[in-house]
Parts: C-alpha cells; sequence; structure tokens
C-alpha cells in the first residue's frame, strides 16, 4: 500500500474519531480505512489506534506519530503545490497591511504593477498607521518601517531601507540659523511626528562607533501626517526629520535644504511580514520580490 494514503487515512481517522467517518470523508469503505491503519501498524511494530466497540482513540505512540504524519504530509502537499506554482500565475485576492504615507507613495504603485502584469491577481490593500493583526485581521503580507517585534510564527525580511533627514525652508534658515551638529537641534523648534497615544518619537542619529544618539526635538507643532510635516517645513515653521523619497523633489526646487548634510543619514528598516505556513503561496512570494526588487530604487 502508499504509505503516504496509508497516513492520510489514519490522520483522517484520528481527527474525526472514527473510521467510519473518515471513510465517508475520504470516499473509502470502512474496512480499507481499517486495512490502511492496520498497514502502518505491521510496518511499525506498534499500536496506533485502541479499538473498541464505542470507540476508536489514539495510543500514546499513535498521537506522537499522528503529530509527525501531519507535518509529512503538509510538507507533501507543499511540494505538490510549489510544482503547480510553476505552471501557474498568482490569482485571487492579496490582501496587504501597510503604512498609510510609506505604503501611498511607495508600496501601493508597486502592487498596482503587479496587478497590471498578472490580470487574476486581485488587490486588498489597507492604508493604515495602526498596527494590524496577520492572524487575527486575516492579511496575507504586513509591511512595517522602523524596529520590529520578535513574534513567533511570523516571518520577516527586510525588503528597503528609508535615509531618514533633517530638513527646513530657506526662509526658517534665514532667520533661524542653520545647525551646525545635530546637538543644536535641542536650540531650534522641530515639527514632531506623533501618533495619538503615544510618545514622541526620537530623531536618530548614527554614529562612526555603530552607536546611535537619539535627539529628543523640541517644538510646538505635533502632527501625524508626514506630508503636513513637510508643508509645515516649507512654510518655513522649524526643522523637519523625514525620510528623503517624501521630499526629494522639495529639495530639487528649493523649497526645502537639507541641515547637517555631513552627518550619516539614518537607515530606518522596512520589512515585509507574513505568517510562517509550509508553503507560502505564489502570490504573496511575488509581492514580496517585487517590493525587495523595486523598494530600494524608490529609497535612493
Amino acid at each position: 500500500m502508499d504509505r503516504l494514503e496509508s497516513m492520510e487515512v489514519f490522520v483522517k481517522a484520528v481527527d474525526l474519531g472514527s473510521f467510519t467517518a473518515a471513510a465517508a470523508a475520504l470516499d473509502l469503505s470502512g474496512p480499507m480505512v481499517g486495512k490502511h491503519v492496520r498497514f502502518l501498524e505491521e510496518r511499525l511494530g506498534a499500536r496506533l489506534i485502541n479499538r473498541t466497540t464505542r470507540r476508536q482513540s489514539p495510543t500514546d505512540f499513535g498521537r506522537a506519530y499522528y503529530e509527525r504524519c501531519r507535518i509529512v504530509l503538509a510538507e507533501a502537499q507543499a511540494a505538490d503545490a510549489l510544482a503547480a506554482d510553476q505552471l501557474s500565475e498568482p490569482r485571487g485576492r492579496l490582501r496587504v497591511t501597510m503604512p498609510t504615507h510609506f505604503g501611498r507613495h511607495c508600496v501601493t504603485p508597486i502592487l498596482l504593477a503587479l496587478a497590471r502584469h498578472y490580470p487574476t491577481l486581485e488587490l486588498d490593500l489597507s492604508l493604515s498607521d495602526r498596527f494590524a493583526d496577520l492572524v487575527e485581521d486575516g492579511f496575507d503580507l504586513a509591511i512595517r518601517t522602523g524596529a520590529l517585534d520578535d513574534r513567533a510564527g511570523i516571518i520577516g525580511r527586510r525588503v528597503a531601507r528609508q535615509r531618514m533627514v533633517v530638513c527646513a525652508s530657506p526662509s526658517y534658515i534665514e532667520t533661524s540659523g542653520r545647525p551646525v551638529q545635530f546637538e543644536d537641534i535641542a536650540s531650534h523648534q522641530a515639527i514632531v511626528y506623533r501618533r495619538l497615544g503615544q510618545a514622541l518619537q526620537p530623531w536618530l542619529f548614527p554614529r562612526e562607533d555603530g552607536s546611535v544618539t537619539e535627539i529628543a526635538p523640541v517644538g510646538r507643532l505635533r502632527l501625524d501626517d508626514l506630508d503636513a510635516i513637510a508643508d509645515a517645513a516649507t512654510d518655513g515653521m522649524g526643522l523637519a526629520w523625514l525620510p528623503y523619497w517624501l521630499v526629494r523633489e522639495r529639495f530639487e526646487a528649493g523649497k526645502l535644504i537639507r541641515v547637517l548634510p555631513d552627518q550619516p543619514d539614518y537607515l530606518y528598516d522596512c520589512h515585509a511580514l507574513w505568517l510562517q505556513v509550509p508553503h507560502l503561496p505564489l502570490k504573496v512570494r511575488l509581492a514580496i520580490h517585487a517590493l525587495a526588487a523595486g523598494l530600494p530604487k524608490l529609497m535612493s
């Protein structure tokens, strides 16, 4: 008999609690289910299931063997799915959660290009600074910036690094002066990013020895919208610490000036997160590869 098939029958019998239920689920006869289980028992030299007239339950060894069989069957199914992926294209709904501004300006264009290339792919995108849960909220993929929490069952891959720069308008520099080193920031007005209910985010500056200095900016303007912070900085309201990709065009137009140009930029990691599964669906794998290839070009 085929060992994998017998394992599948055994697992189904344990899951459903009886040979009769397993037979109905697998479209087999009751005696055939028993034959598959006996084949495994004879091969292993150990009893897997205790059988009585009222119930059938796994032995201690049978329970341990059941757990191993589930892993083996999942890997076999993953191998079959991997082969099928090579002959197919991504289809169905891809659900992705991402930060609002980074998602709108950087992630969404890449995923839209992917959807244009694969007409059978559907996109369900959520742009929010709320940290959605992959399991509870049913997302296939999450895009996160900054440090990550170490969570069991979650896989992460860095797909880009954002360069963070301090900037100000020419008018602000003219009236308030230009900081020479990052310690001077404390004496300037800053426009600070602050998410509702959270503490103020420090500005980070790398040092030559590999350490990072945190500066707590001082300012009377606190906003939770990066575009609004860029607008306020352009209007001469103070210094701002922003991703370079967000203010690149303002730099080129002379509306903003980079402050501390000799100071190395802090690099904010951007990760794609997904659930640890035996086989990652093709649509998710292609999205991760597209982001890893496309995002660094937008960050430079």
